[in-house]
C-alpha cells in the first residue's frame, strides 16, 4: 500500500497534502462534508417520499411488469373462465337439476376460489425479485420499508379485480342473475379484493422465508387446496359428515363465500361480513408484522 505525499514550501508556511488530507503548519484538516455535498449534489435534496407515494410507486412497478409480461394475466382470465364452465356443466345437472340453477349457488363461490387461488403469485414474485437481487437495491432506498410489499399487493389487487370481473361476465352470459343488483355485486367484489389483499400477506411471508419460487408454490397449493375445496363453495355443508362440517364452519373461505352470496342475493349477512373483515385485519396484523421482520433481517 503506497502513500502519496506532496509538500509545498512558501515563506512562513509549510503545506503538505497526504492522501486527500491537507496539513498546514502542522495542523491537519479534511474537507467538510457540507462542501463535498455541495460539489456532488449542488441542487436541493428532494423531500423523502411519503408512505403512500412510495407504495403507489411500487404498485405501478407491479403494473408495468404485467404490461411487459402480459402472460401473467393468463391466471386471471383463462383460469377463471375454465373453472366457471367446468364446474357449472360438470356438477350442475347432478346437484341442482340444471346448470343454470346451480350457477346461482356456485358463481359467488367460484369467484372466491379463483381469486384466492391466485393470491399465491404475490409470494412467487417476491421470491423472484429476491433471487435477482432487486431487493438489495430496495433496501438501500430512503423510503418507508413496508412500501415494497404494499406495492406488490396493490398491483395484485388489480389482478384480483380483473379475475372477479371476468367470472361475473361469464356468469351473466350463462344465466347468473344477482338479486342484489349492481350494489350487491360491487360490494361482494370489494369484500373479496379486501380479503385477498390481507390474505396475500401470508404468501409474502413465505416468499421471504423459502428459498425458491417452486417451494412457495408448493406450500401455497398445500394450504389453498384444502381451504377452497373443503368449504361451502360447491355443495351445502349440511350434506357433509359432522367432523367435516366442523372444519367448514371455521374455514375463512366458507365465511367469505357466505358473505359474498348474501351481498349478491340482496340480503347482506352482517355477521359474516364482520367475520371476514376481522379475519382480514388479523391477517394483516400478524403476517404483515412477520413479513417485515423477515424483510428487515433478510
Amino acid at each position: 500500500m503506497s502513500t502519496t505525499t506532496e509538500s509545498t514550501n512558501t515563506p512562513g508556511s509549510t503545506t503538505t497534502t497526504q492522501n486527500g488530507t491537507t496539513t498546514e503548519n502542522g495542523t491537519s484538516f479534511a474537507p467538510a462534508s457540507e462542501t463535498l455535498g455541495a460539489v456532488l449534489a449542488p441542487g436541493t435534496r428532494p423531500p423523502r417520499p411519503s408512505a403512500l407515494s412510495a407504495s403507489l410507486t411500487f404498485g405501478w412497478r407491479a403494473m408495468l411488469k404485467i404490461k411487459h409480461v402480459p402472460e401473467q394475466l393468463f391466471d386471471v382470465t383463462a383460469f377463471p373462465i375454465m373453472m366457471t364452465l367446468m364446474f357449472t356443466y360438470l356438477f350442475g345437472g347432478a346437484l341442482a337439476g340444471s346448470p343454470t340453477e346451480y350457477l346461482q349457488f356456485l358463481l359467488p363461490g367460484i369467484m372466491v376460489t379463483s381469486v384466492v387461488m391466485i393470491t399465491m403469485y404475490t409470494g412467487v414474485e417476491v421470491n423472484k425479485d429476491i433471487e435477482k437481487g432487486v431487493f438489495d437495491r430496495f433496501r438501500t432506498l430512503p423510503i418507508w420499508r413496508p412500501s415494497t410489499m404494499v406495492g406488490y399487493l396493490l398491483g395484485d389487487a388489480f389482478r384480483y379485480t380483473m379475475a372477479a370481473t371476468v367470472i361475473l361476465v361469464v356468469g351473466l352470459v350463462l344465466g347468473f342473475r344477482p338479486q342484489g343488483g349492481v350494489a350487491g355485486v360491487l360490494g361482494a367484489i370489494a369484500l373479496l379484493v379486501a380479503f385477498s389483499f390481507a390474505f396475500s400477506w401470508i404468501w409474502t411471508m413465505f416468499g421471504l422465508l423459502l428459498r425458491s419460487e417452486k417451494s412457495v408454490m408448493g406450500v401455497s397449493m398445500l394450504v389453498l387446496f384444502p381451504l377452497t375445496f373443503l368449504s361451502n363453495v360447491y355443495v351445502d355443508p349440511q350434506t357433509m359428515p359432522g367432523w367435516l362440517q366442523a372444519f367448514v364452519g371455521v374455514n375463512p373461505i366458507s365465511h367469505l363465500v357466505s358473505a359474498a352470496r348474501s351481498l349478491m342475493a340482496g340480503s347482506p349477512d352482517t355477521g359474516e361480513i364482520t367475520w371476514v373483515l376481522v379475519c382480514g385485519a388479523v391477517s394483516i396484523a400478524v403476517f404483515g408484522a412477520l413479513t417485515m421482520r423477515l424483510y428487515n433481517r433478510k
